[in-house]
């Protein structure tokens, strides 16, 4: 359903009215999407905005550069191009890093009652489908940091939605902490010589292809294990050797990409090693 030009209209005075607090602003399109930056600036051409990671010259009148759009500034905000801008806009939006805000975006029920559970009280905002808590202070904004659970900070835009209820609290380290993305689980540690297929000679195979084909069917085997794992990873291992195994074919990182999958579905490194030489013994490879 399309909003009447009355109400977007509206956009435009409500908009004048937060930026007079100090709120710097911005319009959203359908689907609460900034605007699209304007020809001049596609690809951030003209070198960014100041407040951008990339600092440049832009002096673009248009609501251009998403969230670095917001102002406080009541001569851009009804300029000509903003006010076209305000008539197609669906949504008015705010910078929070903009006056030092953090909020957490809960996104539905559970969200809600994790946040009750484990968040300090603060300012709430009802939105469509969950809230906004807002804190004092500023981070980061990171997306998904646990279902259901958006941070909008610095460098991104929050929906405006009122000033909520209740009193601000600071901004906890608990909610510092959920931005903090977690390393890159570690990859596994490399084979012993002893354990890859070791005998010399020409392979068989004629192209690498099968051999591809061969450990990328080993590792959907082992993934799609819904029970008996170690059983299947030793038949899997079993099968990959009796097939290569004596052929001088495979590598470390054949065996890696195997022990990888085993490891995924819960195996440990010790039970993989035991499963390989348990295959090998058996083949008298």
């Amino acid at each position: 359903m399309t909003h009447p030009t009355p109400i977007r209209r509206d956009h435009l005075s409500t908009a004048l009215a937060i930026a007079a607090d100090g709120i710097p602003v911005l319009p959203l399109r359908i689907h609460k999407a900034p605007f699209g930056n304007c020809p001049t600036c596609a690809k951030n051409a003209c070198g960014g905005r100041p407040n951008m990671k990339q600092a440049g010259p832009c002096t673009c009148p248009r609501p251009c550069h998403a969230w670095a759009a917001a102002t406080t500034d009541p001569d851009v905000i009804a300029s000509p191009a903003w006010v076209r801008a305000w008539l197609e806009a669906t949504a008015i939006a705010y910078h929070p890093g903009g006056v030092r805000l953090t909020v957490v975006d809960l996104d539905n029920a559970d969200a809600i009652t994790w946040a009750r559970r484990n968040l300090p009280a603060t300012r709430t905002v009802p939105t469509t489908r969950g809230q906004h808590w807002i804190y004092a202070g500023t981070m980061p904004s990171a997306n998904n940091v646990r279902p259901g659970v958006d941070i909008k900070s610095r460098m991104s835009y929050a929906r405006w939605l009122g000033l909520g209820t209740g009193r601000m609290a600071p901004l906890p380290d608990v909610v510092r902490a959920l931005g903090i993305r977690k390393p890159p689980a570690p990859r596994p540690a490399p084979m012993p010589a002893t354990l890859v297929g070791a005998v010399e000679g020409a392979c068989p195979h004629r192209t690498p292809a099968y051999l591809e084909r061969g450990i990328a069917m080993a590792e959907a085997r082992i993934s799609g294990a819904s029970s008996g794992v170690h059983n299947t990873v030793y038949g899997t291992f079993l099968a990959v050797l009796s097939a290569h195994g004596r052929c001088g074919c495979l590598t470390e990182d054949h065996t890696a990409r195997l022990f990888a999958a085993a490891q995924a579905k819960g195996e440990s490194l010790r039970h993989c090693m035991d499963a390989w030489t348990n295959a090998r013994n058996r083949l008298g490879i």
